[in-house]
């Protein structure tokens, strides 16, 4: 497979279209050319470096000098950044099949806590959440953690408004505290 920076460099070359047609691959589960779950990291930076983002795609953090058996360790590994309109936030990616437990969220929390406060997160999700996910999303404060299910993906990319579309779910958060405010509710983009 792939290195980091040779899945960067490819799908940095895909504009919105491209976009569209690696998304509709992803959901038919046929991305042999990618690592599993590196289509859907890569596709969801590209489509908030596509508006404008600052992105920092997937990368490790090492363990500082700590060596076990004379190799270096990776503390963790993230699956991307986001920097938009006044916010920080982590982006983590699962294609799974079924819908996602609260793992995932505790180790994201996890990460949340060793960065400033004004950081928040963003976990997408390709079969949606379990109830216990969800009810750990609300109750993990004061980390924020907002939900992405596939058919806000597909909204996103469709009308290009990943950016805005982050921004108003962290409004709702705030004003709502609600992590899991759905990006094509109706009402919501008033």
């Amino acid at each position: 497979m792939a290195t980091e920076s040779e899945y960067k460099a490819r799908i940095q070359a895909y504009d919105t279209p491209q976009l569209l047609g690696l998304w509709e691959n992803i959901q038919q589960r046929d991305t042999s050319e990618w690592a599993a779950g590196k289509a859907l990291e890569h596709l969801i930076l590209r489509a908030f470096e596509l508006e404008n983002a600052d992105v920092r795609y997937p990368y490790s953090v090492p363990m500082s000098t700590v060596s076990i058996n004379n190799s270096k360790q990776d503390m963790e590994q993230i699956d991307g950044v986001v920097y938009t309109q006044g916010v920080a936030c982590i982006v983590e990616c699962k294609d799974y099949a079924d819908p996602m437990n609260f793992e995932p969220i505790a180790k994201l929390r996890s990460q949340l806590m060793r960065r400033p406060s004004a950081t928040i997160a963003s976990i997408f999700s390709m079969a949606g959440f379990t109830a216990p996910a969800l009810t750990l999303l609300n109750f993990i404060h004061p980390q924020t953690i907002l939900a992405w299910e596939k058919d806000e993906i597909t909204y996103c990319l469709e009308n290009k408004s990943f950016c805005s579309s982050l921004v108003k779910k962290y409004q709702k958060a705030i004003e709502l505290g609600m992590y899991n405010f759905s990006a094509i509710d109706e009402g919501y983009l008033l």
